[in-house]
């Protein structure tokens, strides 16, 4: 029998099979006018050649007669945008690659140490991307439909799972990744290793016994390693069985494949910054029978029995969907914004861990043309860093459930770059500020004997002993709009003295040839109070 196609049928049909993409062609050529929701038709148009995959996922659901799985297709494939696999590359000041593979050194101090011998030849190193691998542009059909398929069978059938919502599933148990890491099938190694996990529960429908249980199972397994912040990429499952250990990204994301594949609501929430102390934090949240969030560390530590250890100024969660909300959606799209505040995928859940408080700030320097937000930064790792934002309006900018007892500093983004806007302040555990802003008639002489908040060694006279290194050059700086060096000295075994330092100021001693790991203080009465 001969089919009878229009040539621009004809065309169409021979342009598909030169794509590999007929299966796609001919549902398209058979007439169907059913079209997809807007947010998936928005989707497909940006996934390139990968839209076949996208849409044989879509048409395999709709053939089925169950609903559920059909809206949690098009829930990911609609938010899928964003969503990759990024592989980094450490380069030198010049932007040329530097070859560094973390395992070929015994610790991290001997990692640490070939990288200052590089930096002192190659300048700072830095990590910048050297490809990003899109979701959308990657994700074959059956590894989504295995995903999908799998995440239901937790849901409906394991007992720990069944008190969860659609709301909660599709937030908490469906999404196939937690990070950047490469797209892999783990659903089926971690349902099959904990087949018989009820057997083992007192309490097979809860979801914090469980939940113990297999991080138990972690914990026997997989370590952290400092090395691997220095590792290019956030590990693949593949990968972690390999080396067995990870940074806290890596750790997180190997409890969200063993939980979620077995019905869990696990995620990830993270500090972008430490408020008092160098370094940023991810760890796991889990949803218990009442809706309430128990935080824990994959691989590490149990639910109930896990805390964190800095001062937060902030708490965000790494979510799969878009979130309206954010600042990458209230922009212009001219404005540029410090790196990660950039993202669609997170939400602010400050208030989940501490009291948190509205902060309106004055802007004293004068707002730069074309910008529309400002910004808190907390001083980690020797730099100001932005935490959160807030839009300008007549010269103020509030700034939403922030954290207590921190310093901040206030400031604009121009040109890549974070500009003091106004002088920095202590929020204190009441809601009062302090403004940090230097009395140049009221000097004083500063006597320090830490660099960092650890705790001072005092003589049975009770006076205070130097921790700092003997025969060591240390320098202080005061903020006056930036950092100001007030001196340099060497130190000895008694306190250094510095005189003439404005009061009410903030400063930052720094150890010759350091990292800039040390912490900024204020000084009241004869202390050091450290921030």
């Amino acid at each position: 029998m001969r089919l009878s196609l229009p040539l621009k049928a004809i065309a169409a049909l021979l342009a598909a099979l030169l794509l590999g993409c007929v299966s796609c062609s001919l549902f398209r050529l058979g007439g169907s006018t059913s079209a997809w929701p807007p947010g998936v038709e928005a989707a497909l148009r940006k996934s390139g050649a990968n839209a076949c995959e996208l849409r044989r996922v879509l048409q395999h659901y709709r053939a089925q007669d169950d609903s559920l799985k059909f809206q949690a297709t098009c829930y990911l494939i609609e938010n899928m945008e964003g969503h990759s696999y990024a592989i980094l590359s450490l380069c030198d000041s010049a932007e040329a690659d530097v070859e560094l593979n973390v395992l070929d050194y015994p610790d991290y101090k001997t990692l640490m140490a070939t990288v200052e011998e590089i930096e002192a030849e190659r300048g700072e190193l830095d990590y910048h991307r050297k490809e990003i691998r899109n979701d959308l542009e990657t994700m074959p059909a059956d590894l989504l439909i295995e995903h999908i398929d799998l995440a239901f069978h937790a849901w409906r059938d394991l007992p720990w799972a069944q008190h969860l919502s659609s709301d909660d599933f599709l937030a908490y148990v469906l999404p196939y990744r937690g990070s950047n890491e490469p797209l892999e099938s783990w659903r089926p190694h971690f349902l099959a290793r904990y087949a018989d996990l009820a057997t083992e529960m007192t309490d097979p429908t809860d979801p914090i016994e469980a939940a113990k249980l297999i991080n138990g199972d972690l914990i026997e397994w997989f370590k952290f390693d400092p090395r691997f912040y220095l590792h290019p990429t956030d590990q693949g499952l593949a990968e972690m069985l390999k080396n067995r250990m990870g940074r806290c990204e890596d750790m997180t994301n190997l409890a969200i494949y063993a939980m979620r594949a077995n019905g869990l609501a696990v995620t990830s929430d993270y500090t972008p910054h430490w408020a008092n102390a160098g370094n940023n934090h991810a760890w796991n949240a889990i949803l218990d029978r009442d809706g309430e969030v128990i935080i824990f560390m994959g691989a590490e530590a149990h639910p109930t029995e896990y805390a964190l250890s800095n001062k937060l100024a902030k708490v965000y969660r790494k979510t799969y969907a878009w979130q309206p909300d954010n600042l990458v959606f209230q922009k212009e799209e001219w404005e540029q914004v410090p790196g990660w505040l950039k993202g669609k995928n997170y939400v602010d859940v400050t208030s989940d861990y501490q009291e948190v408080i509205d902060v309106t700030v004055g802007l004293e320097e004068p707002t730069p043309d074309s910008v529309a937000f400002a910004y808190l930064c907390v001083f980690n790792s020797g730099k100001w860093k932005a935490i959160h934002w807030g839009r300008i309006e007549d010269g103020h900018s509030t700034f939403t459930d922030m954290g207590k007892d921190i310093v901040y500093l206030p400031a604009y983004f121009v040109r890549k770059e974070l500009l003091p806007a106004a002088s920095p302040f202590i929020l204190h555990q009441n809601g009062e500020i302090t403004s940090l802003v230097p009395q140049e008639q009221d000097t004083m002489t500063l006597r320090v004997t830490s660099t960092t908040g650890r705790a001072k060694a005092a003589s049975t006279d009770g006076i205070r002993k130097s921790l700092l290194e003997s025969g060591k050059t240390y320098e202080i700086f005061c903020w006056k709009g930036e950092w100001i060096s007030a001196g340099k000295t060497m130190a000895g075994e008694e306190p250094l003295a510095f005189a003439g330092l404005p009061g009410g100021a903030l400063y930052w001693m720094v150890a010759e040839g350091s990292r800039k790991d040390e912490r900024i203080f204020t000084y009241e009465g004869k202390n050091q109070v450290w921030w």
